[in-house]
């Protein structure tokens, strides 16, 4: 399991719903939704928080890897604070969820940010739970993780799911979408392909840190390439796909990394990457 680590708050963030802290001289971000008695639910000022911190994610150069948790050892998330939202409709008379921020994820479509990120589950991971988890490239969950998305238990809308059968097979998808007053177990999801790997409670963090820092080992513009390709590639026919791929691959061209590497390999040692 991963060393101890210290994390250091990203300067000039204000968000206490919404934590942003970095590790490792700044190379992994944690990102913690930090509602842990509402469950880490969202309330309604939490999607501006992801855009920002999504943005800065992005835009950070420094940063390789994010990890996305939440606080405590109950719940990743569970969703939308419903409870809130029928506090202000039944006020208001009306849909107060109607100035949302925009939608940033997932942020390698929206953004054009193709870094890794991960998903530690470390809780129930419930709807809007289930749709963060979803935007991430890896998923992590402790063994008492439980996960559904339990709009249609509501009469909600869950536009995530249009792309989840993309992530899973398609009979997996619909157990999950059309069964939603039914949890599935971390074992469960990962017989679905949906979770990467399950660990002991209390580890999925720690675990989420040894594949970040794998992963800050090796060629990031390189790496992000491999990520876009998946993601893109996967719908276009062959022919299309190795002339997406191929004209991507000219980014590696010039690059101080793509001299270092080959160095490295014959010299018998680890290469040391910095994204130039």
């Amino acid at each position: 399991m991963s060393e101890s680590f210290e994390r250091t708050p990203l300067p000039g963030w204000t968000h206490e719903e919404l934590l942003y802290e970095t590790i490792d001289e700044g190379r992994i971000a944690i990102i913690t939704m930090n509602r842990p008695d509402r469950m880490n639910s969202s309330d309604p000022g939490m999607g501006h928080r992801w855009v920002d911190a999504w943005t800065r994610f992005a835009d950070d150069d420094d940063q390789w890897v994010a990890i996305v948790t939440g606080a405590g050892d109950k719940a990743f998330s569970a969703g939308q604070d419903l409870k809130i939202r029928a506090e202000l409709e039944n006020a208001e008379g009306g849909m107060v969820y109607s100035g949302r921020a925009r939608s940033v994820t997932p942020i390698g479509e929206k953004l054009g940010c193709w870094k890794p990120t991960i998903a530690a589950i470390n809780g129930f991971a419930i709807a809007g739970g289930w749709s963060t988890a979803q935007n991430c490239t890896f998923r992590i969950a402790a063994e008492k993780a439980e996960l559904n998305i339990a709009e249609a238990r509501w009469n909600q809308g869950a536009g995530f799911v249009a792309w989840l059968p993309r992530l899973m097979n398609l009979p997996h998808a619909l157990e999950v979408v059309l069964m939603g007053d039914k949890r599935v177990t971390a074992q469960r999801a990962y017989e679905m392909g949906f979770v990467n790997k399950v660990v002991p409670n209390g580890e999925a963090l720690n675990e989420s840190v040894d594949w970040a820092r794998r992963m800050c080992r090796l060629a990031p513009r390189a790496l992000r390439n491999f990520h876009e390709m998946a993601y893109k590639c996967g719908t276009m026919s062959i022919s299309d796909a190795q002339s997406y791929a191929a004209a991507l691959e000219f980014n590696l061209r010039g690059m101080n990394d793509s001299i270092e590497g080959p160095n490295a390999f014959a010299q018998k040692r680890e290469p040391k990457f910095t994204n130039t």
